[in-house]
């Protein structure tokens, strides 16, 4: 046997491998949008599927709403997401095994010009991998189911928040109701004797109705109410206050029923949205709580 002719064999051309690459961002690209309409027409016909949404953007509520069904459709248990880079640069590499198992999630790419004039944005599939797919311990990621304190947590949701907040006695709220959100007043009431779990529950809710608020002359409690709930629920399972029996979540089915998978998108950005908002002025609270208390044990 002739082995000469094997050794012959040049690099595969450089158009030949951006071919590649480019066919398989087209893949990735039709891949995603294919599994956020799948999973916008689950979340809207099944309440298990929609509380599991849910449970994934509480998770991670920096992504998008359409990120967040693209992890529920791809890897719904994942608790930590980068990229191999990412990974690299905290010590651990994405396992063999798993690299041809991406979760994708879109990410902006270019803008670009109509035929009319007006801008748009292109989007690109990126590949990234859960925690649990590299060679990081568990030990070193698993989160403890609370990772705050009940009084830094209820600190960092009042703190910078859009409105003001009240304790009030029964006489002053609904009946039955923990805390409410008073747009006239521009001011959130709370029962007095909550313990922190309720208070996190009614006052984060009541902080979404107030996000909702803002800026509307057409805001409608009724309107927003389960938003409201979700956006709470949301903030709930971030930060690991019980949700257990606390939240209807089967309304879902009323709000989304006969929806198309944009409508849907658009409703479930409504509640990530206001969830994020608080979000972010917690997290802005907690970290200066933690170095508060960093530099007080130093001293």
């Amino acid at each position: 046997m002739e082995f000469d002719d094997l050794l012959n064999t040049g690099a595969v051309p450089q158009d030949e491998r951006m071919a590649d690459f480019v066919a398989e961002s087209r893949d990735n690209r039709n891949f995603c949008y294919e599994a956020a309409e799948r999973a916008a027409r689950r979340v809207a016909e099944d309440p298990e599927a929609f509380r599991r949404y849910l449970d994934v953007q509480g998770c991670f509520l920096r992504y998008t709403a359409n990120n967040a069904l693209l992890i529920l459709e791809q890897k719904p248990e994942a608790r930590r997401l980068g990229d191999m880079a990412y990974w690299k640069e905290r010590g651990g590499f994405v396992k063999r095994t798993e690299r041809a198992r991406p979760v994708l999630v879109m990410e902006p790419g270019k803008e670009y010009k109509r035929e009319d004039n007006t801008y748009g944005q292109y989007y690109n599939a990126k590949k990234l991998y859960d925690v649990s797919q590299t060679t990081i311990p568990e030990r070193e990621w698993q989160r403890a189911p609370r990772e705050y304190e009940d009084h830094q947590l209820i600190r960092a949701l009042i703190s910078r928040a859009p409105v003001s907040i009240h304790t009030a006695g029964e006489e002053g709220l609904p009946e039955g109701v923990g805390a409410w959100f008073n747009p006239e007043e521009h001011s959130i009431y709370a029962r007095k004797g909550m313990g922190a779990d309720e208070i996190f529950r009614g006052i984060s809710r009541e902080l979404a109705h107030a996000e909702y608020a803002k800026g509307s002359v057409e805001y409608d409690r009724e309107t927003y109410g389960f938003h409201a709930e979700c956006a709470s629920y949301i903030l709930c399972r971030r930060y690991g206050i019980e949700t257990e029996g606390h939240y209807a979540l089967d309304s879902s089915l009323q709000l989304l029923e006969g929806l198309d998978p944009k409508e849907i998108k658009r409703e479930l950005s409504l509640m990530r949205d206001a969830a994020n908002h608080i979000f972010d002025r917690m997290e802005k609270s907690l970290t200066e709580q933690t170095r508060g208390q960093r530099n007080t044990q130093e001293r």
